[in-house]
């Protein structure tokens, strides 16, 4: 157990500690990221995700349906809750609570979930991961950007539902959102690129968790850590809340076992980098994110060795 959750956290730990430990002390601009953002959220990301979901036969992601379901209710649910809360509680402005709840409701299953699924259920479970990653980027990553995107509207109407639906029209546009529809509609219709291209983009996404884990380091450095109430609930709602929603949505779905393992623990991950990211690109960056993805690894450590104890026992 100890090995599995060294060999899944502690190169996330390397990544986040590198990002901020350059930005403490200036060997990176923590203030100036917009090219890093642009190169990790238009680039490498998409070219990870369009390649992981294209390469997965068509019957494969049939099999996902179920899972996807449970993870679409829980990413909604969890972005639901997160961002009335920081609205009505911490009376933060729709954008600054658009990436709270983003960051609380959208695991990093990308650097955290590949690793630590196929240690403790095999490769089999990657399926499913990246079922999670794409469901997230075009859904309550999707949202979170309309809501940014409506907030730059110096017209005095950025969220008025109109508004909200043209801006989430434009978030379509963006390449993490559509490579991986593109990558679903290559898996569905049989699809498949040249080898040459195939590992072109491969070069590129290889570069994604890396560069990602770094940049989300970089961001944190430029803010203050707190650790108070809201830091703590804020890693409840992510590190207890949802995979407990999660667990028990696939057992009231009657999803298999397995299933209902991989989506617990894709749950059960400690905050994603996507919601700081897209903040910073919108000059949207709220402490209490920040400070609660700190604290939900360092928290996750426990956690996630408990979770996996308790999946182990159902069944």
């Amino acid at each position: 157990m100890v090995k599995i959750l060294a060999d899944a956290l502690v190169p996330i730990f390397a990544g986040l500690l590198l990002g901020y430990i350059a930005g403490l002390r200036g060997v990176l601009d923590n203030q100036n990221v917009r090219n890093l953002i642009v190169f990790v959220m238009s680039f490498a990301v998409p070219c990870s995700m369009f390649l992981s979901i294209a390469q997965t036969p068509r019957a494969t992601l049939g099999e996902q349906t179920g899972a996807a379901l449970v993870l679409a209710i829980v990413y909604f649910v969890l972005f639901a809750v997160t961002f009335v809360w920081a609205r009505s509680s911490e009376k933060l402005p729709a954008s600054d609570s658009s990436v709270l709840a983003l960051t609380i409701s959208f695991p990093n299953s990308a650097a955290v979930g590949l690793p630590l699924l196929a240690a403790v259920y095999g490769a089999k479970s990657l399926d499913t991961v990246a079922t999670s990653i794409a469901l997230g980027s075009v859904t309550v990553s999707a949202i979170t950007l309309a809501i940014l995107e409506a907030g730059r509207d110096k017209s005095g109407k950025g969220f008025s539902s109109r508004q909200i639906a043209l801006s989430l029209l434009r978030s379509v546009k963006k390449p993490i959102v559509w490579a991986p529809l593109v990558g679903l509609a290559f898996s569905c219709a049989g699809l498949h690129l040249p080898s040459y291209m195939d590992a072109s983009l491969a070069v590129l996404g290889s570069a994604a968790s890396g560069s990602a884990l770094v940049l989300t380091g970089l961001v944190v450095s430029s803010q203050k850590f707190e650790f108070g109430r809201n830091t703590l609930f804020t890693v409840f709602l992510k590190n207890a809340l949802q995979p407990g929603l999660a667990l028990g949505i696939a057992m009231l779905l009657h999803l298999s076992l397995s299933q209902t393992r991989y989506v617990t623990l894709i749950s059960a991950i400690p905050c994603g980098f996507f919601g700081l990211v897209f903040g910073k690109g919108f000059d949207s960056s709220p402490k209490l994110a920040s400070s609660g993805l700190i604290a939900s690894y360092v928290i996750g450590v426990a956690t996630l060795a408990l979770w996996i104890v308790i999946l182990n026992h159902i069944g």
